[in-house]
């Protein structure tokens, strides 16, 4: 008995003041946040949690008093959080989303959203030269829901007034249709994303689908003059949209390729690994949903100069581009990513 009160003492003297110097260090961030601990403090700080957790280990192995094991369990903990816990408020990791982890995400998955665009651009294309060589096609590749009361049978008229419908010039009604629209767009991108577990095969179907849907409009449009117009309807929202769509079906893309090429991991671990990634991806693009539902459903009703619709597609397409190629690039340099 002696002996192991001997060898308590011991190892309570040696290692006590480094507990105490990371109790202050605690007290201090707790009551003042972290921000109000020097910049050799805040390298201390981890370095003092692992020599607590050392002795944590230590004091379990060698059976001490029970007062000290919950004094160090309780110490461990504290120092978890400020070391491995929320080290911001909200706003930063808004701010630490936006300006790092969303940009870098997408250009990971870069070859995946460019796979996407050229599926979706392929299915534009066909449903475009299907509808032009039949206008029956336009009925198989639009729904009813979709189109809006838009076939092939409209007069030229009703299909340019819908292009400069601002919806009785009513705010609600318009209100009410961003809001429908950023529902239908969020619907369709997070099933581009979910379906990316089945191997990817469904979100190129997904999106070669939806591709035939906007094909056939173009058809329709281009056999009454309404080429640019349509285009310029278009562009408010949809460079803002689609490329939301894109990022998703890239996301799907690319967990379906980390499922069927696991590489060094395995398939479920790989799965979670890039998931994660894919994630942020589809986070970033329900935001960029959201701003195309506003576009489309305001902006794109109240503005009826062509020009100036084709200018709004243009920047909003510019920063959208600028965005993900430059944002985030001098943090991931700094962390060594």
């Amino acid at each position: 008995m002696t002996d192991v009160r001997l060898k308590s003492y011991e190892f309570r003297r040696e290692r006590e003041a480094s507990w105490r110097e990371l109790e202050d260090l605690l007290a201090r961030a707790e009551s003042g946040g972290i921000q109000s601990l020097t910049p050799r403090e805040l390298f201390q700080l981890p370095n003092l949690y692992r020599a607590t957790v050392s002795s944590l280990s230590v004091a379990r192995s060698i059976t001490l008093d029970r007062n000290v094991l919950l004094y160090l369990e309780g110490l461990a903990a504290r120092a978890y959080f400020f070391v491995y816990g929320a080290r911001g408020s909200l706003l930063v990791g808004i701010r630490r989303f936006f300006g790092r982890q969303f940009p870098q995400a997408v250009r990971e998955a870069r070859y995946h959203i460019l796979a996407a665009t050229f599926v979706l651009f392929a299915g534009i294309a066909v449903g475009c030269l299907l509808t032009l060589s039949n206008a029956d096609w336009f009925y198989t590749f639009v729904g009813t829901g979709l189109a809006g009361g838009r076939t092939p049978t409209s007069t030229t008229e009703s299909l340019r007034d819908v292009l400069y419908d601002d919806g009785g010039g009513l705010l609600e009604s318009l209100y009410l249709f961003a809001t429908f629209l950023f529902t239908h767009n969020a619907q369709i991108g997070m099933l581009a994303f979910a379906l990316g577990f089945a191997l990817g095969v469904p979100v190129v179907l997904l999106i070669f689908y939806n591709g035939l849907g906007i094909g056939a409009f173009v058809a329709l449009y281009s056999s009454r003059g309404l080429t640019v117009e349509f285009v310029a309807w278009l562009s408010i929202h949809g460079t803002t949209e689609l490329l939301a769509v894109l990022l998703c079906g890239g996301a799907g893309l690319w967990l379906g390729s980390a499922f069927a090429f696991p590489g060094r991991y395995s398939r479920i671990d790989n799965l979670a690994r890039q998931g994660r990634k894919a994630g942020v991806i589809a986070i970033g693009a329900v935001v960029m949903l959201f701003l195309a539902g506003l576009l489309e459903g305001f902006g794109r009703q109240l503005i009826h100069d062509a020009s100036l619709r084709y200018l709004i597609g243009s920047v909003a397409l510019a920063f959208w581009l600028a965005y993900f190629t430059l944002s985030g690039r001098e943090s991931g340099r700094g962390r060594g990513e």
